[in-house]
């Protein structure tokens, strides 16, 4: 867990807010509460919390709205937190650049673990990264090895595997992925044959899961780092 981090709560119902926000200072953090969307864009930039717990629905900007604009100003760790499980909106959360999301009702000490796997995600990324299988990639070389052996991968492919690898477990759209391509490749299309060539250069142990309707991402529980 990231200690003392720092999380903006953005939500109108009082008594989930207080619930979170006493789970989250129990377990180390410093929350801060937004009741509605413009409070919360007025503490985002006043306060750069490290993440932000997000209601969908809220008064005066909608979270999606919230998320949109936190989104064009800085990668800070988001998590929705939403009535609506509506495939749709969880898309729509995704695409617009949530982290992962929370279904109401929920339990605190659920919101807790995710907000301490997110940040754990989201802690800065050095040096090599590693998979499932003895996967090794090295962004500074360019490099990307299985077992030791040198793997052939084509720019678009090496790109989209160090994103995933970056952020194990977390969701990424094909929309968001292809966002990270150039020229021919950065298309939605293009994103499922490159993961399709990725699986097979990587076998059996690739560890790249569909999530179906939204996109990819690689399995989290990474047992040989």
């Amino acid at each position: 867990m990231a200690q003392d981090a720092s999380i903006l709560i953005v939500e109108d119902d009082d008594e989930i807010a207080a619930a979170l926000v006493a789970y989250l200072a129990r377990a180390g953090y410093r929350p801060q509460r937004a009741a509605d969307g413009p409070e919360a864009l007025a503490a985002y930039h006043r306060e750069r919390p490290d993440l932000l717990l997000l209601d969908v629905m809220l008064p005066g900007l909608s979270g999606f709205e919230v998320l949109q604009l936190v989104r064009e100003d800085a990668s800070t760790p988001v998590i929705i937190l939403t009535a609506r499980t509506y495939e749709a909106d969880l898309l729509h959360g995704f695409r617009l650049g949530a982290d992962d999301y929370v279904t109401k009702p929920f339990r605190p000490l659920e919101v807790v673990a995710r907000v301490d796997a997110v940040l754990r995600r989201a802690a800065p990324h050095a040096g090599v990264l590693r998979g499932h299988g003895g996967l090794c990639l090295d962004p500074q070389r360019h490099d990307a090895r299985l077992n030791g052996a040198a793997l052939d991968l084509t720019p678009s492919e090496f790109i989209l595997l160090r994103t995933l690898l970056r952020d194990p477990g977390r969701t990424f759209s094909r929309d968001r992925l292809a966002a990270h391509l150039t020229g021919e490749g950065a298309s939605e299309r293009a994103v499922d044959s490159h993961i399709k060539n990725l699986r097979r250069k990587l076998g059996p142990v690739h560890s790249i899961e569909t999530v179906h309707g939204i996109g990819y991402r690689y399995a989290e529980d990474i047992k040989d780092r």
